[in-house]
C-alpha cells in the first residue's frame, strides 16, 4: 500500500505538537481519504495558525493523538509491507515518533527524491513544486473524484499534492530507487536564503569561505541536506 501523508504542528519547535493529519492511500483493491484534527498537549503558536490556519479553538473538541481515528488507521497499516510517502518525512516522522508512533515500514520523502532528480530547480517546497511542475494542470477534477477541497498548508490536501509530486518523479524513478535515495544525502546546488540566496554554493565557498563556515557552526537547524553539501563544497574548493 502507498500511504500519502501529511500533519500540520503547533509550531516548528522541539517541543511543538501535531494539530492536524491528512492521508491518501491506494493499494490494488481500494482507495482511501483521511483527515482529522488533533487536539495536542499544548497551545498552537499564532505564527503556525498564519501558515495553516488551524486555531486552538478549532482542535479544542478534537481527539487527542492517540484517541483519534487516523492515529488508529495508521497503527493498523504500520507493518513492512506499506509505504509511507511525505515531503519532509523526516519532520513528519520525528513529530509521529512525539506521540509514541513509530513507523515500520517503507518511506519516500518527494523532498529529498526531489532534491537528487531534479537538481536544477530554485525551490523544493510542496507548492513552489506544485506549480514549477505544472502539478496543478491535473489536480482539480482527481481532487474532486477524491473528495478532497483543495487549499494550501492544510494536511489532506497537501497529502494530494504530495501524491501528484510522486507520481512525476515515478515518470523518472521506481519506487525502489525513490526508497534508496531517501536514504542518501542530496547535493544541493543553491542557498534559497540570507544574503546569498539564488547563489551556487560551490560559487560562495570560493568567494566567501566564511560565511559557510558560520552557517555549520551557527545554523544548528539547518536541514541535514544543506549540511552536507555545504561541508562538500567547502571540501571540494580550495
Amino acid at each position: 500500500m502507498l500511504i500519502y501523508f501529511d500533519l500540520e504542528t503547533t509550531g516548528l519547535e522541539r517541543n511543538d505538537r501535531i494539530c492536524s493529519m491528512g492521508c491518501i492511500a491506494f493499494d490494488s483493491a481500494a482507495q482511501s481519504v483521511h483527515g482529522e484534527l488533533v487536539k495536542p498537549p499544548k497551545k498552537i503558536r499564532p505564527e503556525a495558525m498564519a501558515v495553516h490556519h488551524i486555531t486552538n479553538e478549532a482542535v479544542a473538541g478534537s481527539p487527542v493523538f492517540e484517541e483519534s481515528a487516523l492515529a488508529q488507521w495508521l497503527k493498523e497499516q504500520n507493518c513492512t509491507d506499506n509505504i509511507l510517502i511525505s515531503h519532509n518525512i523526516e519532520f513528519d516522522l520525528r513529530m509521529l515518533e512525539k506521540e509514541g508512533f513509530v513507523w515500520q515500514g517503507g518511506i519516500i520523502d518527494t523532498l529529498k527524491c526531489t532534491k537528487h532528480l531534479i537538481a536544477e530547480i530554485d525551490r523544493f517546497s510542496l507548492q513552489y513544486l506544485r506549480y514549477e511542475l505544472g502539478l496543478y494542470k491535473s489536480e482539480a477534477k482527481e481532487a474532486d473524484m477524491l473528495g478532497i477541497t483543495l487549499q494550501a498548508h492544510t494536511a489532506l490536501s497537501d497529502a494530494f499534492h504530495v501524491m501528484l509530486l510522486h507520481r512525476y518523479l515515478n515518470d523518472i524513478a521506481d519506487d525502489e530507487k525513490l526508497m534508496e535515495l531517501t536514504l542518501e544525502c542530496a547535493l544541493v546546488r543553491k542557498l534559497n536564503f540570507g544574503k546569498y540566496s539564488g547563489r551556487y554554493i560551490e560559487e560562495i565557498a570560493m568567494q566567501d569561505r566564511g560565511y559557510l563556515e558560520w552557517m555549520l557552526n551557527n545554523m544548528f537547524d539547518l536541514d541535514s541536506d544543506l549540511r552536507y553539501s555545504v561541508k562538500y563544497y567547502l571540501k571540494e574548493v580550495k
